[in-house]
């Protein structure tokens, strides 16, 4: 296990997000996109919002400081706003990821909340990843749903896009 082993699974782990967003969420149309579901946390704009927003959260954790504030969405289409705003966390998680050391990989930076403080860097990287697949796949499911046509988010096939 090594910070570069980490910085390449955050690679798959952004490259998903964008490909899930540029070739799916971009199709839908303003009501689609809003649409209630009744399934994990609703519509498809509040499924992506709270995949942003846990992101930021334990990245906020890592680095001992509190997370943006939540995102408030508005009424109409706010894809842009959205997008700016994830592209925002990837930034952040981006320049940590850059600065992370194998030995830093085995800390316990968490604080607060008291429930995390026994973590290690390592499982929160692994956590974050897990959660965004998870959630990826329950986009896809919807999105599928919707009429929007799919593919997959293996890891394997970016690894293979990348050798």
């Amino acid at each position: 296990m090594n910070a570069d082993a980490f910085r390449h699974f955050y690679g798959y782990h952004f490259n998903e997000n964008r490909s899930l967003w540029d070739s799916c969420i971009t199709q839908l149309t303003p009501e689609q996109f809003t649409q209630a579901v009744g399934y994990s946390h609703g519509s498809v704009r509040d499924q992506v919002l709270h995949l942003i927003s846990v992101d930021d959260v334990w990245f906020s954790e890592l680095r001992g400081v509190e997370p943006a504030p939540e995102f408030v969405p508005s009424d109409g289409d706010d894809r842009e706003r959205i997008r700016a705003y994830w592209d925002g966390v990837e930034q952040k998680m981006r320049a940590i990821l850059a600065d992370l050391r194998d030995e830093s990989l085995f800390e316990k930076p968490i604080v607060d909340p008291e429930e995390d403080r026994d973590l290690v860097v390592w499982q929160v990287l692994l956590h974050v990843v897990n959660h965004g697949t998870d959630h990826r796949a329950q986009l896809l499911r919807v999105l599928n749903d919707l009429g929007i046509k799919t593919s997959s988010q293996d890891y394997i096939f970016y690894v293979y896009e990348h050798l």
